[in-house]
């Protein structure tokens, strides 16, 4: 099979050259034939029956340097006739450097008339050959347009998007046929750009649509803000128009080519009005290329797009370590087969387990580790105090214990904005977090030890977006559990990309957070995703308010009382500069909390913890070190005992 591909290459290739070679020596007969008119003089036909078969061969060989016969000529765009413009140039160049290079009393010299035609000939020819291969090629699109029942497509965004929508349309017909741009673009109003005309701006999209009325709608714009995307979709969802979109830039970078499957449905992150933080994971994740990362909860919604982008960036090893099997075995299967990495170690480990965890690092030597396991499912954790300590404190300082011991250079934290201040048994579990690699940091000064902070992320484990879209499918009602309530949204890939440019930022014992933009209200989330389903909220589907749950905030903070922002290096990254924390207290702190964990007292440990988190937010010395387990006594803000 390879050998039958390779074999057709090799005939386009020279099929390729062999038409080019005919458009040469046209060209250059054509030069003689335009400059002496009505007749070429004996000498000069002598000259090109002489010259002719050089000159041919000479440009081809030219034109195979400038690797012209590795495209495929009905994908030829602008970008190929610059690549040919230079190589007819260079080939005409060394073809008049030849000729002069030989004396007069030897050979005549090319006629400098017959020099500049055959340049603009041979130019038009070989180029124009290209093209008129692409037309012919594209002709089923005319057809297209004039088959009755065709869909009709408008394309928001008359770029580069936009317009590689327009020509996959024209090759493809089936899927549609484009009749029309609309871009913001001054100087676009009115163009013709591939035949597809620009109807005008995003500011008159009702009227275009009124008189357009076409069969679907798609945003070729993949860097477009959630407030155009906003725009679009309401002005088509109130006409029944279906809307469609390019991938953003994150999911182009990592996915296929194939650009017309992936034009998907406009989805919630797509419409949230802020703008996508963009980030070249090339550059800022070099400092992991040739190390061993690991990650742990590499199988969850963060720690497996954490190995997507590690997998880019060239490490030396990737170690997966994941305490679900299925979910370990998906995202290694993912990696090998989907991403054709093949450096993924598997290591089926609880990170609650010491001494497992302990042979982990032993064994592979990390040079870079991300912490991504943790419980985040705030009502479940209310439930199962002794767990979620366990699971998201405890587990953490045995990480980072571990890592600084095997040698680790740096360890990154992904934590949340529920550790500031924190009114719930997960927010104080993750507070627990934070303490703990502050301290590991003061006992490991080899390794950096640094916390990465951020509000929700869409679609991640924990996130409401889950749980709204199985309830608008079966119809609502939405539950939102206060109309006031806010939270800080960002994508999966936003996220991930963050965490692993800030794993590069400081010398360790740093806490990072994310600038989230602007909070979003909850039920207006709920509003956008009941209208990207096609519905319309309080019409189509309810939304019910259920009341808040026990400690939890209508709005959520980034930073602690006692902490301060401080700029970054990094775009969209600042510095929580807050008071240094003795690492003796947090020993004596998580002595404590772990007397209680194993003991499964729930009771005892919610009081202890929220004592331990009140004293550490009011940054008192004083009070930090006289904080003791008060006796049995329930939590102020909320029962955390099951």
């Amino acid at each position: 099979m390879r050998a039958r591909i390779e074999s057709s290459v090799v005939l386009r290739r020279a099929a390729q050259a062999v038409v080019d070679a005919c458009m040469v020596a046209i060209a250059y007969a054509m030069a003689y034939e335009l400059r002496f008119d009505p007749s070429i003089p004996h000498r000069y036909q002598v000259l090109l029956a002489e010259t002719i078969g050089f000159v041919v061969v000479g440009k081809v060989a030219v034109f195979a340097g400038f690797r012209l016969y590795h495209r495929l000529w009905r994908f030829v765009d602008q970008q190929d006739f610059e690549s040919i413009l230079k190589a007819v140039i260079c080939a005409t160049v060394a073809m008049v450097a030849i000729s002069y290079a030989i004396p007069a009393k030897v050979a005549l010299h090319l006629p400098r008339g017959v020099i500049a035609l055959d340049f603009l000939l041979t130019l038009g020819l070989v180029g124009g050959i290209r093209f008129l291969v692409r037309a012919v090629l594209e002709r089923p699109y005319r057809g297209a347009l004039a088959r009755r029942g065709a869909r009709e497509v408008l394309i928001v965004g008359a770029g580069n998007g936009g317009q590689l929508v327009a020509a996959e349309l024209r090759r493809n017909p089936d899927l549609g046929v484009p009749i029309g741009f609309v871009d913001d673009d001054p100087r676009k109003q009115g163009m013709r750009l591939g035949g597809v005309k620009v109807e005008g701006p995003t500011s008159q999209l009702a009227r275009i649509l009124d008189g357009a009325e076409p069969d679907e709608v798609i945003i070729a714009i993949p860097s477009a803000p959630g407030v155009l995307r906003q725009k679009v979709v309401t002005a088509c969802r109130e006409r029944g128009i279906p809307v469609r979109t390019l991938p953003t830039v994150f999911e182009l970078l990592s996915g296929s080519v194939d650009l017309m499957r992936q034009v998907r449905e406009v989805q919630v992150e797509d419409v949230l009005g802020r703008e996508p933080v963009r980030v070249e994971i090339d550059r800022v994740g070099a400092y992991l290329s040739g190390q061993v990362v690991l990650v742990t909860g590499a199988g969850g919604s963060i720690g497996s797009e954490l190995c997507r982008q590690i997998s880019r960036v060239g490490a030396k090893r990737l170690v997966l370590v994941e305490n679900a099997e299925n979910s370990l075995f998906e995202i290694r299967r993912e990696l090998e087969h989907d991403r054709h990495f093949s450096r993924a170690t598997a290591v089926l480990a609880d990170c609650k387990d010491a001494v497992r965890i302990g042979e982990v690092f032993a064994e592979h030597r990390p040079d870079v580790v991300f912490h991504a396991a943790a419980y985040k499912h705030v009502p479940l954790m209310e439930e199962n105090p002794v767990e979620a300590v366990r699971n998201n404190a405890v587990a953490t300082r045995i990480v980072a214990a571990a890592a600084g011991n095997a040698g680790a250079r740096r360890f990154v934290l992904v934590s949340t904005d529920k550790a500031v201040s924190p009114t719930t048994v997960m927010g104080a579990s993750k507070a627990l977090a934070e303490w703990a690699l502050e301290a590991a940091h003061r006992r490991h000064p080899a390794t950096a030890f640094t916390t990465v902070r951020f509000g929700n992320v869409l679609g991640s484990s924990g996130s409401v977006v889950p749980i709204f879209r199985p309830q608008i499918a079966a119809g609502g009602p939405v539950t939102v559990t206060d109309p006031a309530m806010s939270r800080y949204f960002m994508t999966i890939p936003e996220a991930v990309q963050l965490i692993i440019r800030s794993g590069a930022l400081g010398d360790g014992g740093d806490v990072y957070v994310l600038e989230m933009g602007e909070p979003v209200k909850i039920v207006e989330l709920a509003r956008n995703m009941i209208r990207l389903a096609g519905l319309e909220p309080d019409l189509d589907v309810a939304i019910e308010i259920v009341g808040r749950r026990p400690g939890e905030k209508i709005h959520e903070d980034l930073f602690n009382p006692d902490e301060r922002a401080n700029p970054t290096p990094a775009e969209k990254i600042v510095a929580a500069v807050r008071p240094t924390i003795d690492p003796d207290w947090v020993e004596d702190a998580f002595a404590r909390v772990e007397e209680l964990v194993y003991a499964g007292d729930a009771r005892g440990l919610a009081s202890t913890v929220t004592g331990l988190a009140e004293a550490r937010s009011r940054s008192a010395p004083a009070e930090l070190a006289a904080t003791e387990p008060p006796a049995a006594e329930p939590a102020p803000t909320t029962d955390w005992s099951s």
